[in-house]
């Protein structure tokens, strides 16, 4: 790759991932599908096998996934004509995307908003890898998703897209000082901002309309066919979580889908992701699940400021959430220049101006 694609520092855009693909740095099984490279990312596609395995596990340095696999298989499954992977069971599925990436480029890879959603703990695993998620620069090599459903049992194909990849060139990541900055130019959180490590985010358990907080998934559900948009009744899946006097006590080992009290706008010169709070706030955390595009909630790509969806899973104990508590923060990036699609003009958006939302596979209540 002669380096042309990289042309300034930062997470780079949809233009640029086109480039890397003619240019061989991203390669893959089959052509890439519409719609699979984002304004700030690229979605990865399940292969025709998955793997189940006995336990999660890094590749570790000098080792590969597949020599990993054959230690751990328990047996292997075609996916072509659609197969469930089973909530509680462990699954590494090869990709159809592979990298080849040069020197001054790093990648770091994320579940989709949907997979956060239906609580299924994805994540992108590489050949030597000691991290999930984290592509080191020049790596050259195939990638695999390692799929745990949590909640949810899950009908897949080969095709779809439960993760994503984003690429950076240099260091993007904005420091408090810039980001207050930026939040003073463009006003990136309604109300008060507020700024250690990140953009902090609250939950909202005082909705100006109703009691509905939240839902909490049943422990004891049908299948869900990831290809079915808009098929399932919330409450085959889910209870809802309602509030009166802005708390609620969150169960052990419970999933939870909740809000942000703040609406955030992402402008199309960064990009976002999603981080946990401080561990030491309570026994709760906040799923990772969460690249947010540039133009989410920006006014011109039909945004004007949209909510957070906090995927919260409850741990060791039972845990009173206050409304208004810190529970998760936003790291903001640079852009290596701006896109050429925001997230919410034209692109495949579902989540655009949201508030209080399911994954895209429910009904809207």
């Amino acid at each position: 790759m002669n380096g042309a694609a990289i042309t300034g520092t930062g997470v780079l855009p949809a233009q640029m991932l086109k480039r890397l693909l003619a240019e061989g740095a991203i390669a893959a099984d089959l052509p890439l599908a519409e719609g699979q490279i984002q304004p700030a990312s690229l979605d990865l596609r399940l292969g025709t096998t998955a793997y189940r395995v006995r336990a999660s596990f890094l590749a570790g340095a000098g080792r590969s996934v597949a020599a990993r696999v054959a230690e751990f298989e328990m047996h292997r499954i075609d996916l072509r004509p659609g197969a469930v992977l089973e909530k509680g069971c462990v699954y590494v599925v090869p990709l159809m995307e592979r990298l080849a990436l040069p020197p001054g480029l790093t990648a770091v890879a994320n579940a989709k908003s949907s997979t956060g959603r239906l609580d299924l703990l994805t994540r992108t695993i590489t050949d030597g890898g000691t991290e999930f998620d984290r592509i080191p620069a020049g790596y050259t090599g195939p990638l695999y998703a390692e799929i745990c459903p949590r909640s949810f049992s899950v009908l897949v194909r080969p095709g779809m897209r439960l993760n994503q990849v984003r690429f950076r060139a240099g260091e993007a990541r904005l420091d408090d000082r810039a980001l207050a900055a930026l939040h003073a130019e463009v006003g990136l959180v309604t109300g008060k901002a507020v700024i250690s490590d990140g953009l902090g985010f609250s939950v909202d358990l005082k909705p100006a309309d109703g009691t509905l907080v939240g839902y909490r998934a049943k422990p004891h559900t049908g299948v869900i066919d990831l290809d079915r948009i808009g098929h399932y009744a919330p409450a085959d899946y889910w209870e809802e979580v309602r509030s009166t006097d802005g708390t609620i006590i969150l169960d052990p080992g419970a999933f939870y889908i909740l809000v942000s009290r703040e609406a955030v706008t992402i402008p199309p010169t960064h990009a976002a992701e999603m981080a946990p709070y401080l561990a030491m706030v309570g026994e709760f955390r906040v799923h990772y699940a969460g690249f947010f595009d540039p133009g989410f909630g920006w006014a011109a790509a039909g945004g004007a400021g949209s909510r957070g969806v906090l995927e919260v899973r409850c741990h060791e104990a039972p845990f009173v959430l206050e409304h208004g508590q810190i529970v998760g923060r936003l790291v903001y990036e640079r852009m290596a220049a701006p896109p050429d699609q925001l997230y919410g003009a034209g692109v495949a958006s579902n989540y655009q101006g949201q508030g209080l939302k399911l994954a895209k596979h429910f009904r809207t209540p």
